[in-house]
């Protein structure tokens, strides 16, 4: 086995990490400090990602992307989980559902996204359904020929810069052995559309700047035309195109987690205490390097991962792994990163403390880490019938 990249993956890798460093980190104390991406700066990100080639790397060159498999685009995503997510947004990764648009659905939805002229945000968490999809509330129900579309979603991501968002709502209930079972169809929602509110979420501590909106349907009315994919069929559209998506979080926490061991790494080397570098004590040595060697082993797991999709092969339970140990292994690397700096890491004049409180949030979103588990376990007992 060849463990080593290739060239143009060397290529991908030293460009998108020189991109952050010189476009992102500049301006993240800012956005720390105000929670706001100034607009201006924002388009600015964007108009610099698309004349470099990378915005909608990840859709096919048929449709205008850049057409990067799941490991070369895993590569892209392990570099800016380097840097803020608020600013990175606007690098451009559009979701790869819309790939299931058809018709003038991709006039108006695909192909301005790959573009960049128009910008989409993923909905499916409610206050009462988290990932527990079947457990949705927000539902549609004919009227004439038109869905009239009623409830709340929350934690909506992207949502304040999205010109219009995907949105996953109930719109039937099937009786069976086991309890009802809703019926899912995804919608293609346009900001502006009367009975469509976007408004502010909670704050959180967890990457300021990128900000998580909820969403009000209040008899909104959405034709036939706005529905992607078929009718009742959300759950196949997003098997298909969203089964992929937990490999974001887990590419982003390695990145982020060599980022800030760079930074435990350079202080203890240089920060003394009774005559020596601390780095020269073994509470600090042993921790450093049980670090690096956590880290290592997440970027194996995911890049893993990453291949099997690229090789058409299962990768469910390997996806699964990634989002777990990675998250996890951020946590560990975040908080043992702040004891090497002492007191000083939980001061705002070093990045560490935002670093500890961005890694908080990767264990619950996209499925929190006892639903990999439960996933994980079910792969391995599902063949034997357990």
């Amino acid at each position: 086995m060849h463990f080593g990249l290739n060239d143009e993956q060397e290529m991908i890798v030293s460009t998108v990490r020189s991109f952050v460093e010189k476009e992102i980190y500049p301006h993240e104390n800012a956005v720390e400090r105000s929670g706001e991406v100034p607009p201006d700066l924002a388009e600015e990100i964007k108009r610099k990602t698309i004349e470099l080639g990378f915005y909608a790397c990840n859709f096919p060159q048929e449709v205008g992307g850049g057409g990067l498999g799941h490991l070369d685009f895993a590569l892209v995503e392990r570099e800016l989980g380097r840097g803020s997510m608020a600013l990175t947004h606007f690098f451009g990764r559009p979701q790869n559902i819309l790939m299931a648009c058809e018709g003038a659905q991709r006039e108006r939805y695909l192909l301005p996204a790959v573009r960049g002229d128009r910008m989409d945000a993923l909905a499916m968490t409610e206050p009462g359904a988290g990932s527990d999809v079947r457990g949705m509330t927000c539902a549609a129900v004919r009227d004439g020929g038109d869905w009239v579309v009623n409830g709340t979603k929350h934690f909506i991501s992207g949502a304040d810069h999205a010109d219009f968002v995907i949105v996953f709502v109930a719109t039937g209930e099937d009786q069976t052995p086991k309890g009802p079972k809703k019926r899912i169809t995804a919608f293609l929602v346009d900001r502006g559309t009367p009975g469509f509110t976007i408004r502010d979420g909670y704050q959180s501590v967890s990457h300021r700047g990128y900000k998580n909106m909820v969403l009000e349907f209040d008899d909104c009315r959405l034709p036939d035309a706005q529905v992607l994919g078929e009718v009742d069929g959300g759950f196949a559209v997003m098997n298909e195109w969203l089964y992929a998506t937990r490999i974001t979080v887990a590419t982003m926490s390695v990145g982020r987690a060599r980022r800030v061991f760079d930074h435990a790494l350079r202080y203890a080397a240089e920060r003394e205490q009774f005559g020596q570098a601390i780095a020269r004590f073994q509470g600090v040595s042993f921790q450093v390097a049980d670090m690096i060697t956590e880290i290592d082993a997440a970027d194996w797991l995911t890049l893993a991962a990453a291949w099997r999709l690229d090789q058409r092969l299962p990768a469910n339970r390997e996806i699964a792994s990634a989002k777990l140990y990675a998250s996890e292994m951020l946590a560990r690397v975040t908080d043992a990163a702040l004891q090497i700096h002492g007191g000083m890491g939980l001061m705002n004049d070093y990045p560490i403390e935002r670093f500890w409180r961005d890694a908080r949030v990767e264990r619950i979103w996209d499925g929190t880490s006892e639903i990999q588990r439960h996933i994980i376990s079910r792969e391995l007992f599902r063949p034997l019938g357990a």
